[in-house]
């Protein structure tokens, strides 16, 4: 495995999450499509942060102080405003470790990126953030957070995680779901690449109320693969070996048969309202996240 990509949160990627987070602030009314607010009016509540004033909020909540002092206007928020609960769950299993030498295609270090993108953009809007590693049938958890300066550490988490062995997402995600006591907007990273039926997985974090993005992340490569000749194949998660012989014919038939998985899974997520979007990771990161985020009204 990939030692610690150095660039993975080198600062001209800080400087892009950045960038992402002064989007986001200019959008926080409804950023996140199933965000639910307080309307309460007179409520004793906690005083949260900052934010830049928006054409349209409400001007009783501008701090006139701040502006007679920086001559910029500033909205107060306050906790029962910014309470939006935001999970984002992503595969730790050896199948994200792929290709096997670090690259710009790399699914681990794509992986981990997004995950970062994500959470920065939540904590830089004060949403109740928790990420989790999901591997074997349990998880690793970080969080929950709601602060923007909690940002160096989930980076910190993320950076020092590793990709190894089997990730059972039916029971992870059963686990997840269980152990969760506020639902929200999930995000589930994974390439889905597991012998099991997602599905039942999938319909346990619905059942407990979280409305799920799945970001199903695949290289290139597995999409269209450029293997040919007689090779022998081994499974990175159970050592199991395979000889083949990879030809016209044997593409086709496995692009018919990825095409009628993919479309199963897609398939049902469209039947069950989940956002599912396929990504490849040669597609420009920035462009990526910026593309995704618009296009399901997360950023406006």
């Amino acid at each position: 495995m990939p030692g610690k990509p150095p660039l993975l949160f080198d600062e001209a990627f800080l400087r892009k999450l950045e960038r992402l987070s002064l989007v986001a602030r200019r959008a926080r009314s409804g950023y996140f499509r199933g965000e639910r607010r307080s309307t309460r009016r007179g409520q004793s509540v906690e005083f949260a942060d900052y934010r830049n004033y928006v054409r349209g909020d409400d001007l009783r909540a501008l701090d006139w102080n701040i502006y007679a002092r920086l001559e910029r206007p500033f909205i107060k928020l306050f906790e029962e405003e910014v309470d939006q609960t935001v999970h984002i769950l992503f595969d730790a299993s050896a199948s994200m470790d792929w290709p096997p030498h670090p690259a710009e295609h790399h699914k681990w270090n794509y992986a981990r990126r997004l995950a970062a993108a994500l959470g920065y953009i939540a904590l830089a809007n004060h949403d109740r953030l928790t990420v989790a590693a999901l591997s074997g049938d349990a998880f690793t958890p970080w969080g929950p957070e709601r602060r923007r300066r909690s940002i160096h550490r989930l980076l910190a988490f993320l950076s020092d995680l590793p990709a190894a062995g089997q990730t059972r997402l039916v029971p992870a995600l059963t686990r997840y779901a269980g152990q969760t006591k506020r639902p929200g907007l999930l995000f589930l990273l994974s390439d889905l690449l597991t012998p099991e039926d997602l599905r039942p997985g999938l319909s346990t974090l619905q059942y407990r109320g979280h409305e799920i993005a799945l970001l199903h992340l695949l290289s290139p490569d597995e999409v269209t693969p450029s293997l040919a000749g007689d090779l022998q194949l081994q499974d990175v998660e159970t050592a199991a070996r395979q000889d083949i012989t990879i030809n016209a014919t044997v593409k086709t038939l496995y692009r018919q048969k990825f095409d009628a998985w993919q479309g199963e899974i897609e398939g049902f997520c469209r039947q069950r309202g989940i956002h599912y979007t396929l990504l490849t990771t040669d597609r420009p990161f920035e462009t990526l996240v910026l593309h995704f985020l618009r296009q399901r009204g997360f950023v406006r």
